[in-house]
Parts: C-alpha cells; structure tokens; sequence
C-alpha cells in the first residue's frame, strides 16, 4: 500500500504547454503559463518531420520569456512549435536492480542488456545535501588498496578526496585501481564528459564482472550537450543517495568535476551570465559546493558516501580556479605529477603534496613514525635532488641525506604500484616498516 500511495503521489496531475518563439545558438526561448515556467523545470518539444522530440530544460529567464537548453538535436525546430512543460523538473527512481548496469543520465541503458527496471520512490535529480547537524560523523578508515593512499592520505567512510593531475598523468588508472581494490558495498561511478572509446573499456577491462557485479556507471561522453553531462554529475549522487538510504556503504568516484564546471560554464554563458575567473560564471562556483556536500555521512540510520572526485588542473596549474575552489571543499587531495610520471613511476602520486584531513584520527600508534619518517625522507631528498643529480653533495656530509639517499629507490618502488595489484592497510605498513628498518640512523 505504502508503494502505490508514493505512485500515486508521483502521478502528474497538469499538463503544460508552452510554444517555441526563437532560437539563437544554443539558447531557445519560449513562452507559457506563468506557473509551469520555474528555473530547472523540464519541457519536451514536440516531434516534427526531422526529430521524434527533444528534451529541454529552463536555465534562465529574459522578462517573461524562458531561456531553455536542449539535451539533443534541434533539427526540425519552428517557431511556434509546442513544448510540454513539467514544471516539478527530474527525478529518477534508482532500485537495486540497476546494480551491473550501464546508462546514461536520463537512467536509458546503455549496455545493451535490456530495458531498465524503475524503483517505487522518486528521487530528484538535483537533491539536497543532508543537514549538517543531523548527519553521521565520519565512519571507520577504509582500505583504498593503493599502498602510497592507504598510507600518505588514508580516508574514513563517508569522507571526500579530491584526486587532482594534468592530462595524461594516470587518474583514470588510479580510479579504475580504486574501483576494484576499495571496500565498499556498491560503486556508483560517473564518467563526465569522458572519451567515447574508454567508457566501454572502463567497464570491460576494468571493472570486470565482479566489480561491475556491485556497480552501477553513469555516463556521457565528451560529445554530449552540456547539459547532458552537467546531468551525469547529478545523477551519479543522485543514485548514491538512494543505497546511502538502504543503509549501505557506497563509494562515489566521479571522473571528472572540471568537466561538469566546463558544462555549467557553458549553460551559464548563454544564460547570460557574466564570465569571471579565466571564463568561468558564478554559477559554477554556487554549483560545485551543492554537489560536492552530497556525498558525505548519510542522516541518523543511513549508510554514507565516500567521495572520490578527479579534477583535471588546466596546465599542470594545482591553482587554477576549479581546482582551487574543489580543494577547498573537500576533506583531502592527492595530487599527481606529470614529473613522476615521466619517470615511469605510477600510480604517479606527489605524497608530499597530498594530505588527508582525517589522517591524525585514522593512524594506528605504531603506523604514525613509520608515515612520519617517510614523508621527512622524501622530502629531505627532494631538498637535495638536484645537488645529487650533479654529483655536488659530498656523502657523510649529512647522516639524514645520506638516510634518504639509502631508502630513496626502495621508497620509489614501493610507492609503484601495478594498476592489478591491490595492497592492504597491512601490507603497505609492513612493507613500509621493512624499508625503514632496514636503513636505520646510522
């Protein structure tokens, strides 16, 4: 009974009709009903001889005119064409049945294994963070199964970690050893704006199908409007939230937030809004703490998400205005270095540049030296790297560098990691423990 009261209630009672007055570039303007044109309502344009429809949503208004944008192709498009108008905007209704699927970010199949089922309750696409005070604290640290995480920025369920890297330096493969080492009850992944040949490797090759058994991937590739891919990104908490409400544990890993930025960006600028920060409009810098705050411990009695968010840094720049703001928002980062990579080395993690913000509640007693002591070994080389590379430091000088010098390549193999290997919390300290040790101060 309870079910088919929440159908009913989901039921549209009024149908709307606006009609198209004109078109120009990306922006489509229309005229209707006062209260069926609301920010974030949703409209379908009627079929003609060149389209079956196309969907389209209100991103802003001039006078009483409604600025929309389409998901699809306006081919076929007139002035005066009908659109019908759903003024309460989008839901999905997410259901256990979609775990090992693939769809897009209207929840239509994309992996060719059938129709999709629907769940009972409709959740909105663009929800709500829980309120702060009514939330869960942090749960208990999480095994990443990538040894430099687990030990240089270990994570807590229900924590965001923002994975910060160039182009071409390896987040994807980091994800994807994420995605298969990580403890969780399910995996949402959403692959924003992502190349078209890699979604069904990501998949395939990736995910395999026991990690793709307990997953569920939303995406839409580079080729999408923007609005399709803004969408992703609020589908991916969207289906997040409905296991976080089954009381499950879900980690959320999104590749990436640039690109939904670069899509509000360019639904903002034909909106009308003034461009600020290398282009970027002030709704993008409103929108990225409202998706962001999404994920995070669930209320009393639910289970949490556990975020991991890539942002792609325009030009190796860890300053740049999204990376900066995301930075800002989340609980940690780890930054990875196109110099690193260069040298062969991957996952191509800068431990000295990566922090978690929960890492002195995580550590066990005995695991805080052993981190400590690395990092200061890291960095004491670092210090020195070129000095060494040229041959001007003279051995004995300093017993600290000499120390650093002794455990540098073991720590660089040890930080090395195949993308099929997976290291426990375990292993990585006693491993990293067996390093140390074995070059102790002289």
């Amino acid at each position: 009974m309870d079910r088919l009261i929440e159908r009913v209630k989901a039921t549209p009672t009024l149908s709307y009709t606006g009609r198209i007055s004109a078109v120009n570039g990306l922006l489509v303007e229309a005229q209707g009903p006062k209260p069926a044109l609301t920010l974030g309502a949703s409209a379908r344009l009627e079929a003609n001889a060149q389209s079956d429809g196309s969907d389209l949503e209100i991103v802003g208004f001039r006078g009483d005119t409604a600025l929309m944008m389409a998901y699809g192709d306006l081919a076929g498009v007139r002035p005066g064409a009908k659109a019908t108008i759903d003024p309460e905007g989008s839901v999905l209704r997410p259901c256990n049945a979609w775990l090992g699927r693939v769809i897009d970010s209207f929840a239509q199949p994309r992996d060719g294994a059938g129709v999709l089922a629907a769940g009972d309750v409709a959740y909105p696409l663009k929800g709500r963070a829980p309120c702060a005070h009514s939330r869960q604290r942090l749960g208990e640290r999480m095994d990443l199964g990538v040894k430099a995480l687990n030990v240089f920025a270990p994570m807590r369920r229900g924590q965001r970690l923002g994975i910060f890297a160039g182009s071409g330096v390896g987040k994807s493969v980091l994800m994807s050893m994420l995605a298969r080492g990580a403890e969780a009850d399910v995996i949402v992944i959403g692959l924003i704006g992502e190349r078209g040949r890699e979604a069904r490797e990501f998949v395939e090759d990736t995910l395999g199908p026991e990690g793709r058994a307990r997953s569920v991937v939303i995406t839409e590739t580079s080729d999408a409007p923007a609005l399709a891919r803004r969408r992703a990104a609020y589908a991916t908490l969207t289906v997040a939230e409905y296991f976080r409400d089954q009381g499950l544990n879900v980690l959320c890993l999104m590749d990436s937030v640039t690109r939904f930025a670069l899509a509000q960006r360019e639904i903002g600028l034909a909106a009308g809004e003034p461009p600020t920060t290398r282009g970027y409009t002030p709704s993008v810098f409103a929108e990225l703490p409202a998706l962001l705050e999404r994920a995070g411990p669930g209320p009393e009695g639910s289970g949490s998400i556990t975020g991991l968010f890539t942002v792609l840094v325009d030009g190796d720049d860890h300053n740049e205005p999204i990376a900066d703001a995301v930075r800002g928002i989340l609980d940690g980062h780890v930054v990875m270095s196109r110099a690193i990579a260069e040298r062969g080395r991957f996952p191509a993690i800068d431990v000295l540049k990566s922090i978690s913000r929960t890492a002195p509640e995580v550590y066990a007693p005995e695991e805080v030296p052993l981190a400590k002591q690395a990092r200061a070994l890291l960095a004491t080389y670092g210090d020195m790297e070129e000095l060494i590379r040229l041959g001007a430091y003279a051995q004995g000088s300093n017993p600290e560098v000499d120390r650093a010098i002794a455990v540098n390549e073991p720590l660089e193999q040890f930080l090395g990691q195949h993308k099929d290997e997976a290291g426990s919390i375990e292993q990585s300290f006693a491993q990293l423990s067996g390093i140390l040790g074995g070059h102790e101060k002289g």
